[in-house]
């Protein structure tokens, strides 16, 4: 791989595989924990690997979607400054183990998860819930709709994907306020993919519907999560909208702290992470789209995607890892 500087974007090359390792660390971390039952213990051990394995990049990082504000996160809280302060200036997204309930209880697609963006191009978005509706790359620009209803957005993706809408597949997370929109799309006639827990990999999934049999994402999730799923379709080029929920005096006076002066404004990917960006996951446990950590008696594989929107290049990395130490 050629990893001299990149001149024609704002991100240097090398970081494509310097950000692969910040995420096999923190998703070999979590790793050590599946199934125990535990999910503070399996996040904690999962950002504190992160975190160091982000303070050794050159580069100037702000965390501006983290793992909470600093009030609430001893490491990685929104604002935090990382990296070793030489290099690009950048915003991170970043999820050390994003599905802490499913790297718990050790089923699929718990993934380590971070974007990288040039300064000021990652949504400083609150910690509330998003409506979001998110397919994946191929179709007309403005084919989805988070105004429309479920049924027009499903016929017009069957539509242009030349199928019926019964040959359409959509993930939506399994919560009681998803009761309604469960119906909704089963009264089509399409199929859905329930998840417990993990929407960055929900919408992630709709990027590859070939691999991973889901076509669309739909329903609400976490803002910080949008934001994060945001950044891997601007690198494949697939479509997203999101509109924060913003329900309560509370909320709205916080996203506006954060600069958000429009409450009910939609934000498409683009708008969510803009220019160029990396992004890039490890599987934690088994999943439609990456493998889980594998540890050997003298050896640990781990298997990432590792994306970026400036060349939209799609990498996978199916890595052996014989120096246990480094771990």
């Amino acid at each position: 791989m050629n990893i001299a500087q990149d001149i024609t974007a704002g991100l240097d090359r090398i970081l494509t595989m310097e950000v692969v390792r910040v995420t096999e660390r923190a998703a070999v971390a979590a790793a050590r924990l599946r199934g125990r039952g535990d999910e503070k213990a399996a996040d904690q051990v999962a950002v504190d690997a992160m975190r160091q394995e982000l303070n050794r990049l050159a580069i100037q990082g702000t965390v501006v979607i983290g793992e909470g504000e600093r009030d609430e996160a001893p490491m990685l809280y929104i604002g935090e400054e990382v990296g070793t302060g030489k290099g690009p200036a950048v915003d991170i997204a970043l999820d050390p183990l994003e599905g802490t309930t499913i790297c718990a209880k050790n089923l699929p697609n718990a993934l380590a998860v971070i974007a990288i963006a040039e300064k000021g191009s990652l949504l400083f978005a609150p910690d509330v819930y998003m409506d979001k509706i998110a397919i994946g790359p191929g179709y007309p620009e403005g084919l989805i709709d988070i105004d429309a209803s479920p049924a027009e957005n499903l016929a017009n993706l069957a539509k242009a994907k030349g199928v019926a809408v019964s040959d359409i597949t959509a993930c939506i997370l399994d919560r009681p306020r998803h009761a309604k929109l469960i119906d909704a799309v089963r009264a089509t006639g399409a199929a859905i993919r329930l998840i417990g827990d993990g929407d960055v990999a929900g919408v992630i999934h709709t990027t590859d519907p070939d691999e991973t049999g889901i076509d669309i994402y739909l329903g609400t999730g976490g803002a910080p999560e949008g934001v994060l799923a945001a950044a891997a379709l601007r690198c494949t080029g697939g479509q997203m909208q999101g509109r924060l929920i913003l329900d309560t005096p509370e909320k709205v006076a916080r996203a506006h702290k954060m600069g958000i002066s429009d409450p009910k404004r939609i934000y498409r990917a683009q708008d969510m992470a803009r220019g160029d960006v990396l992004f890039a996951a490890t599987g934690v446990t088994d999943g439609n789209l990456l493998d889980g950590v594998k540890f050997g008696r003298t050896f640990i594989t781990t298997h990432t995607i590792v994306l970026r929107s400036s060349s939209r290049t799609v990498r996978e990395i199916k890595a052996r890892h014989q120096d246990l130490d480094k771990f």
